[in-house]
């Protein structure tokens, strides 16, 4: 492990802790009509994952020179969001998975009705925590709302995940495969990083595009591994049958450019997250280190 992603497993540990701990507190304290659908959204939030949206918000909230405490409802938001798309993402109608994280998916451990509503109610909770995140000022949560709301929805990542379905069995297109993956992995990536740095009001428009440029690069990488990882990986610890997309003949990024072709553009993907940062001192090196987990993450 080189000392760039020993620095990233660091950081992620100690977001993973802070963030669990407000889900936890905050999903403990909701007084839900079914006790059921609770149990099914806990089981979706709270069973495993790496919190890499939310290590994202925390970290750019110190390299734009913000609060990363006061980005902690707002990293806890994007995960809602995140896990809810999980649960979307594995129903039968769309990839139709049985396991994630190692574990049955929502719709198997708890029937496809209460693993859609689920999804729903955590939608919407992401964005009831939001607008009630009170150590932001109210001007700052409009922005974030705003933000969110055009990550996840049709011009973002339910955009994407239409594109995804109409993929299926169609001919292989590479422009099409990144359109698709900006938005239904990219665009709630890119929300993560510009959320953080708008914990700092401050931070003039540069900074702002060198962050975002930043985060698309991630994000592209990000799918670019997955897609090897679903070729290479290792079932038990990817936590999801391996092969999954070739299966469903799904376009991916080795299919398109080759195994070897895939791998030297997620280098060059990197190298442009990297670059993007220059402008930004030492405060940034937590946002460097991810990039660079994001490209050598086994799972």
């Amino acid at each position: 492990m080189n000392p760039q992603t020993d620095q990233a497993v660091r950081f992620l540990e100690d977001c993973r802790r802070q963030t669990d701990a407000l889900l936890e507190q905050k999903l403990a304290d909701a007084r839900p009509a079914s006790s059921r659908l609770l149990e099914a959204m806990r089981y979706s939030v709270l069973g495993g994952g790496k919190r890499i949206r939310p290590a994202l918000c925390l970290g750019a909230a110190e390299a734009a020179g913000g609060d990363p405490l006061s980005a902690l409802v707002p990293a806890c938001a994007v995960e809602l969001i995140h896990a809810y798309s999980l649960i979307h993402d594995d129903l039968p109608a769309m990839d139709d998975d049985g396991l994630r994280r190692g574990r049955p998916t929502t719709h198997i451990a708890f029937g496809e009705a209460t693993a859609i509503l689920a999804g729903d109610a955590l939608q919407s909770l992401a964005f009831g925590w939001l607008s009630r995140a009170l150590a932001l000022d109210p001007e700052t949560r409009l922005s974030m709302v705003t933000e969110l709301a055009a990550a996840s929805g049709y011009q973002g990542m339910a955009g994407g995940q239409a594109i995804d379905l109409e993929s299926v069995d169609q001919p292989p297109d590479l422009n099409l495969l990144e359109t698709m993956h900006r938005h239904k992995t990219g665009a709630l990536i890119e929300a993560s990083v510009r959320m953080g740095a708008m914990t700092n009001p401050g931070l003039d428009d540069r900074r702002m595009q060198d962050l975002t440029r930043y985060a698309k690069a991630l994000g592209l990488a990000f799918q670019v591994q997955d897609d090897l990882l679903d070729i290479e990986g290792d079932t038990s610890v990817i936590g999801k049958p391996r092969g999954s997309d070739l299966a469903r003949n799904k376009p991916t990024y080795p299919a398109l450019m080759g195994v070897d072709g895939a791998r030297a553009y997620l280098d060059g993907l990197l190298n442009t997250a990297l670059d993007s940062l220059k402008g930004f001192d030492h405060r940034a090196d937590k946002l460097r280190a991810m990039a660079s987990f994001v490209v050598a993450r086994d799972h």
